[in-house]
């Protein structure tokens, strides 16, 4: 009977560290406040939060919510020509149930065309390669393509969109292991 005790203590002790760690990182990371101490913080707890796609940015309210409506598509070329599109999960496009299991992935596409998570993009076009590698021509060429249009604030009560324009931020030549 002992020997079945101490494990167990020690699977507790474990998890009400590891939630206790999450709560305050949570916290540390959530709070709208501009400290040396909390940075410093937010500095050691990037990497999980990163990880763990519980990351959150402030400024969808304040001080400068964003003017942008931006958006990512990949398009496929294939051997023959072919050109094929995929789209990264879009909050409009979804029903309430897949916003809430998607959500991690419009905070991906947000972050992906960020130029300083270049190091991500070639990741990205070698995971389409090999989402369409059983295609009957192989893939060759992937693009990643940013759309964005400005959000002008409403005048006389009216809002007017803008068209959206694009951007290809990222072209990929499917080399011949990425088909593996």
């Amino acid at each position: 009977m002992r020997s079945f005790i101490a494990p167990l203590a020690n699977r507790r002790t474990a998890i009400s560290v590891l939630l206790l760690f999450h709560i305050l990182a949570i916290v540390c990371w959530c709070v709208p406040l501009d400290s040396p101490l909390l940075a410093a913080c937010r500095g050691v707890i990037r990497p999980y939060m990163a990880w763990s796609g519980l990351f959150q940015a402030w400024d969808t309210f304040a001080p400068n919510p964003k003017s942008i409506n931006a958006y990512v598509v990949a398009t496929v070329i294939t051997r023959d020509g072919a050109i094929h599109t995929w789209d990264f999960p879009r909050m409009e496009q979804l029903s309430l149930t897949e916003r809430y299991y998607k959500e991690r992935y419009r905070k991906f596409a947000e972050n992906l065309q960020d130029d300083r998570n270049a190091a991500l993009w070639i990741d990205v076009a070698r995971h389409l390669v090999r989402l369409h590698a059983n295609l009957p021509h192989p893939p060759e060429i992937v693009m990643l393509i940013r759309h964005w249009s400005a959000i002008p604030p409403p005048a006389n009560g009216h809002y007017r969109s803008e068209p959206p324009r694009a951007q290809i931020f990222f072209e990929y030549k499917v080399k011949p292991e990425d088909l593996k």
